[in-house]
């Protein structure tokens, strides 16, 4: 039962996803010539790569804080 929630639950929101994308793809049509300069997209990408690297690095640091047991060493002081 919980297996076929979690379908329901993933299918739900990947419709929720493509709802939204085809509103946002509509309205950015609907804007007319909006062209994005180079200094745009290098800025978009630069942006794009750094976001990234930050939730890697995050969450690198919660994986190597999860094995090396620091979450079970600060929960002993309550």
């Amino acid at each position: 039962m919980k297996s076929r929630l979690s379908w329901v639950a993933a299918i739900i929101a990947g419709a929720v996803v493509v709802v939204i994308a085809v509103v946002i793809a509509s309205l950015w049509a609907s804007i007319g010539d909006s062209g994005i300069s180079i200094a745009g997209w290098l800025a978009m990408a630069l942006g794009v790569i750094v976001t990234l690297a930050l939730g890697v690095g995050l969450m690198t640091l919660v994986f190597i804080s999860n094995r090396r047991g620091y979450d079970e060493l600060a929960g002993k002081d309550r």
